[in-house]
């Protein structure tokens, strides 16, 4: 059916700020993009449509970006991991539940995030939503971003697409991939409660410790290991809600309620409960979006009501808070100049234009495999690179590759590596004079190694 249209009036857009660098999204990939650049030397702005930076952590509530880490865990460090150190520092952090890792608070590390792009002299511009390309020919030359201000027009020499869908470089006319609505990877509504107690809880939880085993027994739930992890601890819950669809107090529709809790404070607060799974949900629909909010918020409250009576320690429990928005694992990626594989994931992938290293770590699309033994994979600058659309680099889970890639690169501390790569690319690439496909990567890589990144 062809839809009515309107037309819009051209109209003129003040240029409201020029910058060398530009950073399109303040996730785990766009806030290391950003801080990476400016710390390589060049002048940064970083754009973001709510009003804190952090994207994932702040405002969805995912707060465990290393929850894979074990003693043998080989991984890039760098600004990633200093997001962990920095909010332990500042009292934005707890140790995480299953892992050499730390829990970020999703509300503390909005202070946090300020105060690194504060130190790094970035230009903040918040609550400012991007909603076109300024293009030359098939060279970017800035954004167009809509708020409360209306129309704004931003120019920059270069710029990071970290929008987590690739919104920039679609845009632009790049070319992408988007997973069918059918085959996306769940989307979640975090929630985080309050009213637990905390002995109780944890008396109950080494009553009955989950492993990750468990996470392969039940119905809605398809997931395969290589069998290292099956023995390992994991804080897992499905028992309650099983009981609770056995007693007739949730649907038994919902068979996908299951998944992990976070830490459980001396305050009474269990968070980062990540135990909403909402299928055919496509992040770039609004739509989607729309009812999937509203259907992940009324699954929540059912789960409340199972864990009250089913998980001790929890019969006080209550509602927290909700993430400030859904959270979204799968929707465009960029085809790239490489796109990674499977093969390259699972294979220990070594690449002459690394910008860092990654665990052996797969988590989507039915598939868990923890680094525990050493094992890991280079990232390569070439998989930042979009095709048809020169200045523009792109960084977190909307890089190019296949499925199974996307299960790796999509996570969060992965995100943070590739952005890191991404801004010391960009302003190396300024420094240089030398356009973005064509920069010295040996300058890339030795800025990097400054840094504190590992790249082999």
């Amino acid at each position: 059916m062809t839809r009515p249209s309107v037309r819009e009036p051209a109209r003129e857009i003040d240029v409201v700020h020029e910058t060398d660098v530009l950073v399109v999204g303040s996730g785990p990939g766009g806030l290391a993009a950003a801080l990476g650049a400016a710390r390589a030397g060049a002048e940064v702005t970083l754009v973001e449509r709510f009003g804190c930076f952090g994207g994932n952590v702040t405002v969805v509530g995912v707060e465990g970006m290393a929850w894979y880490r074990h003693e043998e865990t080989v991984e890039a460090d760098g600004i990633g991991r200093e997001f962990e150190e920095r909010a332990a520092a500042m009292g934005a952090a707890v140790p995480e539940s299953q892992s050499l890792s730390y829990e970020l608070d999703s509300e503390g590390f909005k202070v946090v995030a300020d105060r690194l792009v504060e130190e790094a002299g970035i230009h903040p511009m918040l609550h400012r939503l991007f909603v076109a390309p300024l293009l030359e020919g098939d060279a970017i030359r800035g954004i167009v971003t809509e708020s409360k201000a209306g129309r704004e027009a931003i120019r920059a020499r270069r710029v990071i697409d970290a929008t987590g869908d690739a919104d920039v470089a679609h845009r632009a006319g790049a070319p992408t991939r988007k997973t069918p609505r059918e085959a996306m990877m769940a989307a979640s509504v975090m929630f985080h409660l309050a009213g637990v107690d905390k002995a109780k809880f944890l008396d109950g939880v080494r009553a009955d410790p989950q492993t990750y085993g468990d996470w392969k027994v039940g119905e809605g739930w398809t997931v395969e290991t290589d069998g290292k992890e099956d023995a390992l601890f994991s804080p897992f819950l499905r028992k309650p809600f099983e009981r609770a669809i056995e007693a007739g107090v949730i649907p038994p529709e919902l068979q996908t309620l299951a998944g992990t809790w976070g830490a459980v404070h001396d305050s009474g607060e269990l968070t980062y409960m990540n135990l909403i799974h909402l299928k055919d949900c496509d992040g770039t629909d609004p739509d989607d979006l729309t009812r999937s909010e509203i259907e992940g918020r009324r699954q929540v409250l059912l789960a409340i009501e199972a864990l009250r009576r089913y998980t001790p320690g929890c019969e006080g429990a209550r509602l927290r808070n909700f993430g400030m928005t859904i959270g979204i694992r799968d929707t465009r990626k960029i085809e790239a100049a490489y796109d990674l594989t499977e093969a390259d994931v699972r294979g220990e992938a070594r690449f002459d234009d690394s910008i860092g290293i990654y665990p052996e770590f797969i988590d989507g699309y039915g598939v868990l495999i923890l680094p525990t033994t050493g094992r890991y994979f280079q990232l390569p600058y070439r998989n930042l690179l979009p095709r048809r659309v020169k200045n523009l680099l792109v960084a977190g889970r909307s890089t190019g590759g296949d499925r199974i890639a996307h299960a790796a690169t999509r996570n969060m501390s992965c995100c943070a590596v590739l952005g890191q790569g991404a801004g010391v690319a960009a302003a190396v690439s300024l420094a240089s004079g030398k356009p973005l496909d064509a920069v010295d990567l040996g300058a890339v890589q030795k800025e990097l190694e400054r840094q504190g990144v590992r790249i082999r």
